[in-house]
């Protein structure tokens, strides 16, 4: 029996912090990445900060009064929806008027300390629950993952990195959760790089207290320690298989706990964790990808790429089109090589024929086959990528023909930030220039006919460098046209009848 592909490397995608989404641009992209790649569900930042306006306190005569307000949230839960992905609910960051202090992260200033009432932060946790499930219906609430915090371990985003407080707060929002609905997903701790520490005191401290966990999290990054230049930032990279490797963490410290069963959800991944990183914007991004999306999904149960666009402003409003961002798709949808490299997987068959350091084939029940093969490439550490990559596959296909298209990614092909350089960095561009640039975007495209021998196709793929290029082979079915002749075509001639690759 033929393996299935999974779909586990589209299960999330990531996205800047919720408030986002209220803007135009945020949802152009966010259609377009659906209609093109179709991601099942969307993770990001900030349900509960004080810009979702969740959270409110009005003070009348010295006494406080609280309402909560789900005007924003319901405005973005709702478009969500329309476009076809479910969120992946964050509880995160503090309330102001709920915090126990000042301090924050971020340009947008996200709370990172604990509640100064415990009581009002379960009160919260269960509203929240509550309206969503009023709103959507129990069955829908049900599929959506709610994970408690983001990167606790780290004193960025929780106030001294206090594990014991985090897993009070972890404790106290599961079984708000929990008492809503027994029904409905609750897990953490959404661990950064580096923190494999935590999984034993976590599942501990969770089994000792009989609290409920129906997943659990991590983050997964691959760059060194960040070197700054004005507005932007250059790091050193370990290789593709360092997040392969990362994605393997928690069943690998789990295994001999309670939570060994559990699905395993990384929420964020990408190569570096800085949203001003250029290496985000090149095709070497997609070559250095190809792998973890092929290989991610014999690891954990969903992988989710941080982020879909540079609608993002974890270190202020970016300064420029290209700028290094954590997404998909730049302000304005110029697609990056790495959306080539989720469409490129989007369109893939659905059984598994065959798998290797540099390429995956695939096929369908009606006939067609596909390929997807990349230019392997090691971080900072590896040699540098040769000039071309040679690529040599047979693939099974019916008939005496087949006809083979290419789409091709790379330095120079569907690479808009390489047009950008080429036009001198425009910092905001003009829309004709940003019409050039999305034109620049697409993928080149080639095609042939080739013989099917032995009921194989030979297929001989060169890459350029830090290529990725998807083909497509599928079964000739000859029809006939009574006095058709292209040979009777001016400036066609019988070897010139079969298109060159």
């Amino acid at each position: 029996m033929s393996e299935i592909l999974s779909d586990s490397w589209r299960y999330c995608v990531g996205t800047g912090r919720l408030n986002l989404a209220l803007r135009a641009d945020y949802l152009e992209s966010l259609a377009m990445m659906q209609k093109d790649i179709g991601f099942r569900y969307v993770r990001g930042h900030g349900l509960l900060s004080d810009d979702m306006g969740v959270y409110r306190q009005s003070v009348v005569d010295s006494k406080a009064h609280v309402r909560y307000s789900f005007t924003y949230v319901d405005q973005v839960f709702d478009r969500f929806l329309e476009l076809g992905i479910r969120p992946f609910v964050e509880l995160g960051f503090m309330p102001t008027a709920l915090a126990s202090g000042p301090e924050t992260v971020f340009w947008w200033k996200g709370n990172i300390t604990p509640p100064r009432d415990w009581g009002e932060w379960a009160a919260l946790v269960s509203a929240v629950v509550r309206h969503l499930v009023d709103r959507y219906g129990i069955e829908e609430v049900r599929t959506w993952p709610i994970e408690v915090w983001n990167e606790p371990n780290l004193p960025q985003f929780w106030k001294n990195a206090d594990q014991k407080a985090y897993f009070r707060l972890y404790e106290t929002s599961a079984r708000a959760v929990k008492d809503v609905d027994a029904q409905l997903q609750v897990g953490g701790p959404s661990l950064s790089p580096g923190a494999d520490e935590w999984w034993e005191p976590f599942a501990e401290f969770v089994a000792r207290r009989d609290v409920p966990v129906d997943f659990v999290s991590r983050h997964a990054y691959a760059s060194g320690p960040a070197q700054h230049v004005p507005f932007g930032t250059y790091q050193t990279l370990a290789s593709p298989q360092s997040l392969l490797d990362q994605f393997a963490a928690p069943r690998k410290y789990l295994a001999s706990t309670a939570l060994a069963s559990l699905p395993v959800h990384i929420t964020e991944f990408n190569s570096s964790y800085r949203p001003d990183n250029a290496i985000h914007d090149t095709a070497y991004q997609a070559a250095y990808l190809a792998p973890v999306l092929v290989g991610g999904a014999d690891l954990v149960d969903s992988y989710s790429y941080w982020t879909f666009c540079d609608v993002f402003e974890e270190e202020n409003v970016p300064t420029s089109v290209f700028h290094g961002g954590f997404g998909l798709l730049t302000h304005r949808q110029i697609p990056k090589p790495a959306y080539h490299l989720y469409t490129f997987m989007a369109r893939m068959g659905s059984q598994v024929l065959a798998r290797g350091d540099d390429h995956l084939v695939c096929e369908d029940d009606n006939g067609r086959v596909t390929v997807l093969a990349w230019q392997p490439v090691g971080g900072t550490d590896a040699p540098d990528a040769e000039d071309r990559h040679s690529v040599k596959l047979s693939v099974p296909m019916s008939g005496p023909r087949a006809f083979v298209r290419r789409e091709r990614v790379n330095e120079h092909d569907g690479n808009a930030f390489a047009a950008w350089r080429e036009l001198g960095r425009p910092r905001s561009p003009d829309t004709k220039t940003f019409d050039l640039l999305r034109d620049c975007a697409r993928p080149v495209a080639s095609h042939q006919s080739l013989s099917i021998v032995d009921g194989m196709v030979a297929l001989d793929l060169v890459l350029a460098r830090h290529e990725v290029t998807f083909v497509e082979v599928l079964p000739v079915h000859t029809e006939e046209h009574a006095g058709l002749d292209d040979r009777r075509l001016l400036g066609v001639s019988d070897d010139r009848l079969v298109a060159r690759w």
